[in-house]
């Protein structure tokens, strides 16, 4: 009797799937995506060996393949992390931005509901970011542009009226002068402030993590009335112990409370400074 033989066809699959993997270690990805189709032939409604076969499509920049792979498993299980993340990836690709963005986000959602301490909440993170920023830059250089021409408008459209006026009440070119020069620096001092969402500054304090000191993604906070990032404080208590790092109280996961407060105070910042979302 062969290998295989004899398993039932939900067993043969799981074989299958850690042969697969076991390929994908070792950098074989098209053995790997043999491995997975043959499981996804056996068992074609578990979304894992689909997101399994994606990402070897990922590693091999097969991005229709892998936007394919993920829909069918989002289908299957519309709570899979890393399908929205990979089809998120897949559509940035297509420069589907807007909708790739937003299955990002959704990842990012789902991978802090199952595990907040997961590698791969971390790796969307910085995806969505990547993202946002390049999305705050093209909007801004846009912006940049529009203001620039509109700007020039406005100042040409002053001296004009100016020079109309002077011609018309001659005797008052002086007080003219003076009424235009006052209005150039009101018009200046506008457009300077239109262009302050664009200008990098730094992020205030309370926006930030007390230990990596990065703006806050997923902010929770303690008894002690302290407020750190969800993964940092709860790897501290797994890796260091169950105490608060600043006060020395003790403290245990369950402890924990989202910061509502803090998150939406963080979303309203980036709202208006893209440019924070810049991780480098």
């Amino acid at each position: 009797m062969g290998p295989g033989m004899g398993l039932s066809p939900a067993k043969q699959a799981e074989q299958l799937r850690k042969d697969g993997n076991h390929y994908f270690k070792k950098g074989r990805f098209g053995a790997a995506i043999d491995a997975y189709t043959a499981a996804i032939t056996l068992c074609p409604n578990v979304p894992v060996y689909l997101t399994n076969r994606a990402l070897c499509h990922l590693k091999r920049n097969e991005w229709a393949k892998v936007e394919d792979d993920c829909r069918k498993a989002i289908q299957l299980d519309k709570t899979s992390a890393k399908g929205h993340y990979m089809l998120g990836l897949a559509l940035m690709q297509r420069k589907e931005h807007a909708e790739g963005i937003r299955e990002l986000e959704k990842a990012l959602d789902l991978g802090r509901g199952a595990d907040p301490k997961s590698n791969i909440v971390d790796e969307i993170w910085q995806e969505l970011a990547k993202a946002k920023y390049l999305e705050w830059e093209h909007a801004s250089t846009k912006r940049s542009w529009e203001l620039q021409n509109l700007k020039e408008a406005c100042e040409i459209a002053l001296k004009q009226k100016y020079s109309l006026d002077d011609y018309e009440t001659e005797g008052f070119v002086d007080e003219a002068s003076a009424t235009l020069i006052d209005q150039l620096k009101t018009l200046e001092s506008v457009f300077q402030i239109a262009q302050d969402a664009d200008t990098l500054q730094e992020v205030p304090d309370y926006l930030c993590c007390k230990i990596t000191l990065d703006l806050f993604r997923d902010p929770v906070i303690t008894p002690s009335g302290l407020t750190y990032e969800r993964s940092v404080i709860m790897e501290h208590i797994s890796k260091v112990g169950k105490f608060d790092p600043i006060t020395r109280e003790a403290l245990d996961e369950d402890q924990l409370i989202p910061n509502l407060a803090i998150k939406e105070a963080v979303q309203a910042f980036l709202s208006k400074h893209g440019w924070a979302y810049r991780t480098d």
